[in-house]
């Protein structure tokens, strides 16, 4: 999709392999311009950004595109299939000084912000533990989210939240790795363990098989924090809930809606020539973690990361 000019989050135009299925989608959402092919929009000189929701196969191939015509991109999760891949989506975001910003909107709720106050408040003690949930049943195997071809797996799709929420809310990246799946023709479960300096080591599950799961357990020395819905997406208010020695306290947090949040982040970054929230390297190690929890995964052993 692309984002006209002058806009925020005003969709302009929406692009498709197919013309008439393209025309259909805008025919329901009241987008102006319909192109029958990625590349007829990536040279549309009305468009300004480019939202990039393809197959994570293609996420790198037209992220680059968009890059090398001078559109920005918010690029959907996982960012790329490989860390090369990202690297190299990352080197021409360098050399054109055009961003590409992977597409996380569940960390602009205002819910994040909080928990993070909570911490540097010492609320809970120091962090020692973090222990994250992404879980549903994948019923229609057909969809791009269970094709090995297309960058399907369940790591890819839901557990690369819960790493990129462990290094959100640490603030720090992890120094080594554990991975354990299992698999069928993708990853259907994947548990991970990621450990950072401190020592403080986050747990993560994530599955095609069981009924829907989802949350974070933050665990201090005095205490803990729950985030009951971390994969917020719209302007739902939420609650954090902190439990001490004293008793359990709610938290509100106000809600906001996350996609037009990431959106407009990227679009003033671009506006005002300064860095997005979070920039293409911020992709890069995401990937870097995802690909190594693979190996180790794969190769039934610890795998460390380079600082």
């Amino acid at each position: 999709m692309g984002l006209r000019k002058g806009g925020a989050g005003a969709v302009q135009a929406v692009a498709s392999r197919s013309l008439s299925k393209a025309e259909e989608f805008a025919a329901v959402e009241f987008i102006p311009d319909v192109y029958g092919s990625y590349q007829e929009l990536v040279d549309a000189d009305n468009i300004d950004l480019v939202y990039n929701p393809l197959p994570n196969s293609l996420h790198a191939e037209w992220t680059i595109k968009c890059l090398k015509a001078g559109k920005p991109v918010l690029c959907e999760k996982p960012f790329t299939v490989t860390a090369a891949e990202a690297r190299e989506v990352a080197a021409v975001s360098q050399d054109t000084g055009v961003p590409a910003v992977e597409a996380f909107m569940y960390r602009h709720h205002p819910q994040y912000e909080e928990a993070r106050s909570l911490l540097d408040s010492g609320a809970i003690g120091p962090l020692h533990s973090l222990r994250l949930q992404f879980s549903h049943r994948l019923e229609d195997r057909s969809i791009v989210q269970a094709d090995p071809a297309l960058g399907g797996g369940v790591l890819m799709d839901l557990g690369c939240y819960c790493v990129n929420a462990a290094r959100l809310l640490t603030r720090m990246e992890p120094t080594r790795v554990l991975g354990w799946e299992y698999r069928t023709n993708i990853d259907d479960t994947f548990v991970g363990i990621l450990e950072f300096p401190g020592p403080l080591v986050a747990q993560f599950e994530a599955s095609f098989l069981t009924a829907p799961r989802v949350g974070i357990e933050l665990l201090g020395t005095k205490g803990r924090i729950n985030i009951r819905r971390p994969w917020h997406s719209r302007e739902a208010a939420e609650q954090l809930h902190l439990r001490t020695a004293e008793g359990t306290t709610v938290v509100g947090c106000a809600g906001d809606d996350c996609f037009r949040m990431e959106a407009a982040d990227l679009a003033q970054a671009w506006s005002q020539k300064r860095g997005p929230r979070w920039g293409v390297d911020d992709a890069v190690k995401n990937m870097t973690i995802l690909e190594s929890l693979y190996l180790s995964a794969r190769e039934a052993r610890a795998v460390s990361l380079s600082p």
